[in-house]
């Protein structure tokens, strides 16, 4: 069956309608993500994101539905008092950006009307735009400090906070120009990103530090079966939410894509992120746990080699810093903050 974009909003409005007669708490519906963009699919898998805003608390915060093995929509439930302060959800890195850019299909009352106009209202101000960078950033480093004072993290904890705080480098970057960017586009698209603000050698530094420098051709494929495996197997309840087993495809359409272009390694940031968040469902001398420690270490991104690579992520963020407060200099944000 061919899924159109018309489909899809057929589908999704029908769903909407549905749910607004089975309760009275829906209060707006907006969609937003990679579907209101050109091209929504990796490797012919996507989602079309959607939020769904309630009156009161929902009982659920995330599920899917799905369309195709290939396609679903991912459906986040909020409550409608955590819309109210407009001027901090502009600054807000990840929400402010949402809302900027979201579509509205569900409004009766006009709520989201009115949100999305004061969060748009001056949205593009430069000392705004570096506040929510700037808050990437700072997470970013508040890790760094967590990770180089508290040495007796596990190997698999540490890891996971050392991805966090990469991913938040990256976007403090991708976000002067743009939106952040999300998990399965985040290496596809931050060269163009870094390259808009004039840091196209970022790329190469973000590479590094997921160990690209380390892969060899043969290793991808065997560890994306090795991550399919720890994928499928994991226990329903211990999971990450995002990562239920129906989005498998979803996954695996994005690394397609990774490996018929340019750039193999820019499947490494999907990959290492899912794989690693996967590991608290397996016990330590589990086959999969093993597998995954194979290429961690591989990349020099686990054991020993962790302190190394916390230096080198202590450089790239002062890099980055400098490139961000170089910005706010430029474009007259400095003066406003």
């Amino acid at each position: 069956m061919r899924i159109t974009r018309d489909f899809i909003l057929k589908f999704t409005n029908e769903l909407v309608e549905r749910r607004q007669n089975a309760g009275r708490d829906l209060v707006a519906v907006y969609l937003c993500g990679s579907f209101l963009q050109e091209s929504y699919q990796l490797g012919s898998a996507g989602d079309i994101d959607l939020v769904m805003v309630h009156s009161e608390k929902p009982e659920m915060e995330r599920e899917f539905v799905r369309l195709t093995d290939e396609l679903h929509l991912d459906i986040a439930h909020q409550e409608q008092r955590d819309y109210r302060d407009t001027r901090r959800l502009r600054v807000h890195p990840w929400v402010g950006p949402t809302l900027n850019t979201c579509r509205i299909i569900h409004d009766p009352g006009h709520f989201m009307d009115f949100v999305q106009a004061s969060v748009r209202g001056q949205f593009d101000r430069p000392d705004y735009i570096y506040e929510r960078s700037r808050s990437q950033m700072d997470r970013s480093r508040e890790i760094w400090f967590e990770l180089v004072s508290d040495e007796g993290s596990d190997a698999l904890t540490a890891l996971r906070k050392y991805l966090k705080a990469v991913e938040g480098a990256a976007n403090s970057i991708a976000s002067l120009s743009g939106p952040p960017l999300a998990e399965r586009r985040l290496l596809f698209e931050f060269p163009a990103r870094a390259g808009a603000v004039g840091l196209p050698g970022l790329y190469a530094g973000l590479s590094g530090l997921l160990g690209a420098p380390n892969l060899d051709p043969g290793s991808l494929n065997l560890w994306i079966e090795h991550w399919k495996n720890a994928f499928w197997a994991a226990p329903a309840e211990a999971r990450p939410v995002r990562l239920t087993a129906e989005r498998m495809h979803y996954y695996l359409g994005g690394f397609r894509a990774a490996l018929e272009g340019e750039q193999p390694a820019d499947l490494l940031w999907p990959l290492l992120n899912t794989w690693t968040d996967l590991m608290p469902c397996y016990a330590d001398d589990s086959p999969e746990r093993a597998n995954w420690r194979s290429a961690v270490e591989k990349l020099d991104l686990y054991g020993k080699a962790q302190k190394q690579r916390l230096q080198a992520l202590d450089a790239y963020l002062d890099l980055n810093e400098e490139a961000l407060e170089d910005w706010a200099h430029q474009n007259g944000a400095w003066e406003s903050t």
